[in-house]
């Protein structure tokens, strides 16, 4: 029997639609840069580079209904509404025609951002940690399974504050296709069960204060929802 200095953390993971089972986090992989009106107002040139990729623990990770604290570090936290992919069986160097066979599912998620910290960090040309990977950064609702809903490439993608529209846009205007980002990530990593990746958000990127409430959808996928207390 291991014995351990202190408890170690408990596993990470998340609900599945219907299921009474529940999905094993292994790793979080976000990639940046993947809808060009996003880019734009990010002050990018939306060309069709290589993938931008960075990751987050799997104990920044919370479920949709969640009630998080405005983080400590920054004045200016955003909202980023992206689909996620939940991957179920290994791979590495997958062929872009095989890439799916990779996926269980998909969920709604949010990378929540402190945005001061992110642009500060690349103005310096530095790694993006401080600004994208803490505590509750992560946040995503229900697994749907893909047996169920099947592989999204369109559908609408959006998100409020409050009510208010903030993020609307469509699963379609993603520059790298999610069949195309498992096949360029599986050159880099060595894909396995229990990863997931967000794959990007659109436009309309903003703050959020405390007390506010976001809600974002999915068409054909789901939804996610987050409190910032006051």
């Amino acid at each position: 029997m291991t014995h351990f200095l202190f408890d170690p953390l408990p596993p990470v993971s998340v609900e599945i639609g219907g299921s009474n089972v529940r999905f094993p986090v292994r790793r979080i992989f976000c990639i940046g840069r993947n809808y060009a009106e996003h880019v734009r107002e990010m002050g990018g040139d939306p060309d069709r580079d290589e993938p931008c990729y960075f990751t987050k623990a799997s104990h920044s990770l919370v479920e949709s209904g969640a009630r998080i604290p405005y983080p400590p570090g920054t004045t200016d936290f955003h909202h980023e509404i992206e689909l996620v992919v939940a991957i179920r069986y290994a791979g590495f160097e997958v062929a872009e025609d095989d890439a799916l066979s990779l996926v269980f599912g998909y969920a709604v998620g949010l990378d929540m951002t402190r945005r001061d910290l992110q642009l500060a960090s690349r103005s310096n040309k530095g790694p993006w940690d401080t600004g994208k990977d803490f505590e509750n950064s992560a946040v995503i609702g229900t697994i749907a399974a893909a047996d169920e809903i099947g592989h999204p490439s369109s559908g609408r993608i959006q998100l409020t504050v409050n009510g208010e529209q903030r993020q609307d846009s469509d699963l379609s205007h993603l520059i790298w296709s999610v069949p195309e980002i498992i096949a360029h990530l599986s050159r880099l990593y060595r894909l396995q069960p229990g990863d997931l990746i967000y794959t990007g958000t659109p436009d309309g990127v903003g703050p959020v204060r405390a007390g506010d409430r976001i809600n974002g959808e999915v068409e054909g996928v789901g939804a996610v929802a987050l409190s910032i207390s006051s």
